[in-house]
């Protein structure tokens, strides 16, 4: 089987900083894209940033200059590092990544267990 688990997250105030990590484990063949996602109260769950195995990154408007994305392929783990907070970056946000477990399985999304992020004003 495989696991996403996240760690980090919690109460910040506006303008501070948090980050998020994100560790794959299990049967994991090979792990292509990773990304993170949010999902605020009556809302659906959006992109983030996203990054390939080669290190490409990707990062919705929002959180331009102020998010960054990072990865370890040889730890299996992704990061989100949250800088200039606002309140309306709370949410509860979610590591996501492309994986097969084998050569000859396809691609599928995995997520993690997710975790609360709520920045004060």
């Amino acid at each position: 089987q495989v696991q996403l688990v996240q760690s980090g997250g919690g109460l910040v105030q506006a303008g501070g900083s948090l980050r998020l990590s994100c560790v794959a484990s299990g049967s994991i063949g090979s792990i292509n894209a990773m990304g993170w996602y949010r999902q605020a109260p009556e809302k659906q769950r959006e992109l983030v940033a996203s990054i390939s195995f080669g290190g490409s990154t990707n990062y919705a408007d929002s959180v331009k200059g102020r998010f960054t994305i990072s990865r370890d392929n040889a730890k299996i783990t992704v990061y989100l590092q949250m800088d200039s907070l606002k309140p309306e970056d709370t949410a509860v946000y979610y590591c996501n990544a492309d994986i097969r477990v084998s050569r000859t399985s396809t691609y599928r999304a995995y997520w993690g267990q997710g975790t609360q992020v709520t920045v004060s004003s």
